[in-house]
């Protein structure tokens, strides 16, 4: 007579749904910061403006003819870019910046559909745990808007006086990118940590790691302007710029408030004061969480945290004095979705677990 085997409660299903939920939100996580990378390593290469359609179905495949290659040549040769910056580098010139371009959509695509098919499968079999359906459906359309908001950005680089995009729509992709990789992070997290418990008198350290994280995201974005006006090919000496701790010409720009955007010593000067300061609060919550809290994950977090703070501020440096070469310049970005990244969990770390509803 076989023996009947007993079926898994249901606090344990819900615990395995919550944990698949998991692990494919933060598998999707790593997708987007992959993602980040390659934005990087198209805007260090020029490579962002070579496909000057935005199809998000035809697109998937590239040329797989002479005349198709020669067709999407010729819309190139009609920017600014071409004219002023690769005028005469031939097809064979065009396809090594259109493969970089081509691969970064591809990759976008990929994460639709990393997203899309799971999250439709998860939602018929019932498995979306309780509470989750609405911010997994946000999690998509922000996914949707991130591929709107890229071709924005593309679209301003082809006009009359711009050899690339605009620094404003650079930072608004870039924000939104960094948006969706903190959601996506955060969700899984959330998930796995299941349970009660917390750890004793962090709450002034958890605001001290809230505020690193708020100057780490401010030090990106400030970066992205950095990125959007190419900053980063002047002042290529640290600590001062030409020798002054303040740059001469901060504020020449007019209106006032233009500086802060499109002056590049006044960005450079900010991305610089913003990552100090990040550093600082970082390696502060580093040492207090060394000295006040048990071994466990909250101070294990708290200390990657500083270490990669660390490892950030080492390698912007290096980028600027080597005046940004692609390989250091895209190391360089993707090491800053690991702060944010080690920001988050450390934050997370220093919070209650939640209880299964």
């Amino acid at each position: 007579m076989p023996f009947d085997v007993p079926l898994p409660s249901a606090e344990a299903r819900a615990r395995a749904d919550r944990r698949s939920v998991a692990l494919w939100l933060l598998a999707v996580a790593g997708m987007v910061w992959v993602m980040v990378a390659l934005g990087g390593a198209t805007r260090l290469t020029g490579s962002g403006l070579s496909i000057m359609e935005w199809a998000p179905l035809s697109g998937t495949l590239p040329p797989l003819s002479e005349a198709e290659w020669n067709r999407l040549y010729d819309l190139y040769r009609t920017i600014p870019q071409y004219a002023l910056v690769n005028q005469g580098f031939g097809l064979e010139g065009f396809k090594q910046i259109f493969w970089l371009e081509w691969a970064h959509r591809l990759w976008g695509r990929l994460i639709g559909l990393a997203y899309a098919l799971p999250l439709a499968w998860f939602w018929l079999r019932g498995r979306i745990p309780a509470g989750y359906r609405g911010r997994l459906l946000l999690l998509l359309v922000l996914g949707g808007l991130q591929g709107a908001v890229g071709w924005f950005m593309v679209a301003s680089g082809f006009e009359a006086d711009r050899t690339t995009v605009s620094p404003y729509r650079l930072v608004m992709h870039l924000g939104l990118a960094l948006g969706l990789f903190a959601a996506l992070l955060w969700t899984g997290l959330g998930l796995l940590r299941t349970g009660s418990g917390t750890a004793p008198g962090v709450a002034s350290l958890r605001r001290q790691v809230k505020a690193a994280a708020w100057l780490v995201v401010a030090a990106m974005l400030a970066g992205g302007f950095v990125a959007g006006n190419r900053a980063g090919l002047a002042y290529n000496t640290f600590p001062l710029m030409e020798g002054r701790l303040v740059p001469e010409g901060y504020w020449q720009l007019a209106p006032a408030w233009t500086n802060l955007t499109l002056n590049i010593a006044a960005v450079q000067f900010n991305h610089r004061l913003l990552a100090t300061l990040a550093g600082l609060a970082a390696l502060g919550a580093a040492a207090r969480a060394w000295a006040r809290l048990p071994p466990g994950f909250a101070r294990t977090a708290c200390l990657a945290l500083g270490a990669a703070t660390l490892w950030q501020y080492g390698l912007g440096v290096a980028t600027l004095l080597a005046v940004v070469p692609v390989w250091l310049g895209t190391l360089h970005q993707a090491s800053a979705v690991l702060v944010l990244a080690t920001a988050l969990i450390a934050l997370h770390g220093l919070r209650a677990p939640e209880r299964l509803g």
